[in-house]
């Protein structure tokens, strides 16, 4: 499926919208991804394998060595699975992998992603996805 306009990173409004807002405690991110048929490394061609791999060869190693930051952070991995049609939504919409991520609070993802480490790392993300969306969701 083509969409008109892939969504990647977040944007500086979205950003300031989602830090900008109270934090309420244990934030879990849906994330909903899209790979690419060829991981593309132009961004990054430091972390290019010598070998051209898949998307999702690409987010396998991103997530490889991401989950240890992650979980210094006291984040978790709830659940990661591949995707399938859905039974309610548009027929022509798939995602490759979905993940629930959890973080204690908006202050720990934002220190966990501002981690030079860690933004090194998702340079494999980047590589990995053509399309994605992330979603917080606090409990009520």
């Amino acid at each position: 499926m083509a969409t008109e306009r892939a969504f990647l990173d977040v944007t500086p409004e979205q950003g300031a919208s989602f830090f900008g807002t109270p934090d309420q405690g244990p934030v879990v991110m849906l994330n909903l991804l899209r790979f690419r048929e060829t991981a593309d490394y132009s961004h990054a061609p430091d972390l290019r394998p010598a070998d051209a791999i898949s998307g999702a060869q690409a987010y396998a190693r991103y997530m490889s060595e991401m989950r240890p930051l992650l979980e210094a952070s006291g984040g978790a991995v709830l659940f990661s699975g591949t995707g399938a049609p859905f039974l309610i939504g548009p027929q022509d919409e798939y995602w490759d992998h979905v993940l629930l991520v959890r973080q204690a609070s908006k202050a720990a993802f934002l220190a966990f992603a501002s981690d030079p480490e860690a933004q090194r790392i998702t340079a494999h993300r980047t590589a990995a996805i053509s399309d994605s969306r992330l979603l917080p969701i606090h409990a009520d």
